[in-house]
């Protein structure tokens, strides 16, 4: 089956895409909390991937308003205890329990893979409702995490392939020699697989196809990353290239909302 975005979602696309690119942030500007179907909340997700935007995005536009049913522009975050015990930093927090949502507070601040990406715990409070979807919206939360992950990974890909086209050794761009070119055409081909995973999903919506879309954007992310690092060399280690705050997204992100091996397990259980 071909995915191919309509010409309003292109459209879409394009205007977050020149938003972000100017340096913009202020995302409640374009109406993005009013976003609720899953292709057009996958089409929002790769493209904030794709510029590195920080902070509680997957809660904030897309699992919280699913479990509320009243998106109100606030950041917000959650946590799904086990499987997802801690939240991301945010104003308002709420706590899952079953199918019982609790309104929450921050107890303490964890350490985080990625500064920008700060974690913390919760302790539950006050009931806000019961007989909650809470299902749906962490399925919800793997499929745009899995989107975060795909423009991560085109992000990558072009950051290398520009670096490679500038660097010369032995008097012509690195780009121009063959291993790096397969590693490249590795990643591509990588996110390419990736891609219809990720639309099917938010077609389907079913577990298996969720958790097989995280698998596969997790793994081409991190062949992304790891590929940009050694090509860049010693360069891409530092914080003052803009590589690092992709690498470092792109490692929170892996395991957000589920490790690789956990979704497998579960796509396992749902064959």
């Amino acid at each position: 089956m071909m995915f191919t975005l309509s010409p309003e979602q292109a459209d879409l696309a394009g205007v977050l895409h020149g938003f972000l690119a100017a340096g913009r942030t202020d995302l409640a500007a374009l109406g993005l909390h009013e976003v609720t179907d899953p292709v057009d909340l996958v089409v929002v997700f790769e493209e904030l991937g794709h510029h590195a935007v920080a902070g509680p995005l997957v809660e904030s536009l897309a699992v919280v308003p699913a479990l509320t049913g009243s998106p109100d522009g606030v950041s917000c975050s959650v946590a799904f205890p086990p499987l997802l015990p801690h939240a991301v930093a945010a104003d308002r927090y709420l706590l899952v329990d079953g199918d019982t949502l609790h309104e929450a507070t921050a107890t303490a601040e964890l350490q985080s893979v990625d500064p920008a990406r700060r974690l913390v715990e919760l302790a539950a409070g006050a009931v806000l409702a019961t007989g909650v979807p809470t299902s749906r919206a962490f399925d919800l939360g793997v499929l745009t995490c899995s989107a975060q992950l795909l423009g991560l990974g085109r992000a990558l890909l072009e950051l290398t392939t520009s670096h490679a086209k500038a660097r010369a050794q032995f008097g012509k761009p690195i780009g121009q020699f063959q291993a790096v070119k397969h590693h490249l055409a590795n990643v591509l081909i990588g996110l390419e697989l990736a891609r219809p995973l990720v639309h099917g999903a938010a077609v389907t919506m079913t577990t298996r196809d969720v958790s097989a879309a995280k698998v596969a954007t997790s793994d081409a992310a991190w062949q992304a990353a790891r590929t940009a690092l050694q090509v860049h060399g010693a360069i891409g280690y530092t914080e003052e290239h803009e590589l690092g705050r992709f690498l470092l997204q792109t490692r929170a992100l892996r395991t957000a909302w589920g490790s690789p091996s956990m979704h497998r397990a579960r796509v396992l259980e749902a064959l």
